[in-house]
């Protein structure tokens, strides 16, 4: 098949490139999917300056930071998906499908293994014994051994807020020796001070902090992790953290999705005229992430001292209209009937909810909305736990994140989360495992992740251990837990 480039331009902060082929396909290639033609990302120079298509379609040639032109063939870009398998991993232990049934949740396999194509998918997966006759013709495909280690999918984190600056260590202290959240919140801390360092910072250290979190993430076993925005406050601003989400994205192996979260709170500048900030959100911010491909959701906080149950059904109504998802932080401090608004509207989670009423939970169970359980934050500030065992008996699925942020759970570590999870909330390590897999991709809107199964992204984890109960039991050696990560069947390296 001859392929022929229609049209190139820069993207995401000079981070990737929009292609347009002949024949319909266009896509985004990131810098991260070119590494092996351009070298490993650096946050700093790792820039597409300008890019033209020349030869006749046969190839693109771009300028990178002032250097010579790169040449990057029709065949480089073209991101065709090819069947053909590329690498089978296997494992005399435990392979966790994450497609299991009531009785084993978590599709556990003795003796799996699973094929990877050149399109980064599953192709197939099975015991290992059966691979001869998995459909597949296997001469010369790469195959890794994992001996007895535990091999999962990638590790998904469905609340972050990855995208910051500065430092709110002076509040943790403050609230060590006994002040509240929105004690210090009200004195002019908490958001707004990270607001204040944020608008402050350039979109390259934006990019460059985030990536390096990145790496702490990826260290533990995240693949997929979401990013808020939220920190600037601003019509502006907020599109500005979104595009630094965006090109960080590019340039790391970890997968972002970006989240609007302009109705995070009040900017301190516009105090005295909220209904001015909220007509802001409405009408500038979300359409316009929308309109830009900056966000695929769209997020309000609707709790005390935040936005209240209207304002934040209005900023949803917006996010609708503009055909992004929906979710919303949800009594963290004070159930203001933030889950029942986000089960009627039709959106993906409701988050927090240390506070949530019984009606809540039948509404989140009757229209499938994911429960994001944020155990960091939650013991940081002190609070009682959601009722986990209500959520459960009404078969509200439950997912587990990180919430990390500077405030109150400066954390990447989703096993230190799975731990707080199982032993400050009372879930079951089936649970803990499926909130930050499947559940946590359903949060996320994302059905091809959180599982191995054919047509799945090929995102998994090789453990340093041989039992999914000893990943939170074991919490506390940190990236000692994790031996190998695939990234859409790709080995990730695990520091830059």
């Amino acid at each position: 098949m001859s392929l022929s480039i229609e049209s190139v331009e820069v993207a995401r902060s000079g981070a990737a490139l929009r292609v347009a082929m002949r024949g319909g396909e266009r896509r985004i290639l990131r810098w991260i999917d070119l590494a092996t033609l351009l070298g490993r990302p650096d946050v700093r120079a790792s820039r597409f300056r300008a890019a033209r298509v020349t030869d006749g379609g046969s190839q693109i040639e771009v300028d990178i930071n002032g250097s010579d032109p790169e040449r990057l063939h029709a065949t480089d870009v073209a991101g065709v998906a090819a069947r053909r398998p590329e690498l089978v991993l296997e494992t005399s232990g435990l392979l966790m499908t994450g497609e299991g049934t009531p009785d084993e949740p978590l599709g556990l396999l003795r003796g799996g293994a699973v094929l990877m194509g050149g399109g980064g998918r599953v192709l197939w997966v099975g015991r290992r014994e059966d691979l001869p006759r998995c459909g597949f013709e296997l001469a010369g495909t790469r195959r890794v051994d994992a001996d007895g280690a535990l091999v999962t999918p990638g590790l998904i984190d469905c609340h972050a807020h990855p995208i910051f600056a500065g430092s709110r260590a002076d509040e943790f202290a403050q609230r060590a020796a006994g002040k509240t959240y929105l004690d210090i919140a009200a004195a002019g801390g908490g958001i707004a001070s990270t607001v204040t360092a944020t608008r402050a910072a350039a979109l390259d250290d934006l990019v460059e902090l985030a990536c390096a979190r990145l790496d702490r993430a990826v260290a533990c076993g995240t693949t997929t992790m979401e990013a808020k925005s939220g920190y600037a406050l601003s019509a502006a601003g907020e599109l500005r953290l979104l595009e630094a989400a965006l090109a960080a994205d590019a340039l790391h192996p970890v997968d972002l999705e970006p989240t609007l979260l302009g109705a995070h709170a009040l900017p301190p500048e516009r105090d005295g005229d909220r209904a001015g900030y909220l007509a802001e959100v409405i009408d500038e911010m979300v359409p316009a992430a929308a309109a830009g491909g900056l966000a695929r959701a769209v997020d309000a906080y609707c709790d005390q001292g935040a936005f209240t149950l209207e304002e934040t059904r209005r900023v949803l109504e917006a996010g609708r209209r503009s055909g992004l998802a929906l979710r919303a932080h949800a009594g963290q401090f004070a159930d203001l009937g933030a889950a029942e608004l986000v089960a009627e509207m039709g959106g993906l989670s409701a988050d927090h909810l240390e506070q949530v009423s019984p009606g809540g939970i039948r509404a989140m169970a009757t229209h499938g909305v994911v429960a994001v359980m944020l155990p960091g934050a939650c013991v940081q500030l002190r609070l009682d736990p959601p009722p986990v065992a209500s959520m459960r008996q009404a078969g509200v699925a439950m997912a587990v994140a990180s919430d990390l942020n500077p405030g109150s759970s400066l954390c990447e570590s989703l096993p230190v989360q799975m731990w707080l999870a199982a032993t400050h909330y009372g879930m079951t390590v089936d649970e803990v495992w499926l909130g930050v897999t499947r559940h946590a991709a359903r949060a996320l809107g994302r059905a091809d992740l959180g599982v191995l199964a054919p047509g799945a992204i090929a995102d998994l984890v090789v453990w340093n251990l041989e039992r999914p109960a000893e990943v939170p039991y074991s919490y506390g050696a940190g990236s000692a837990l994790v031996q190998s990560v695939l990234k859409a069947g790709r080995p990730v390296m695990l520091a830059r």
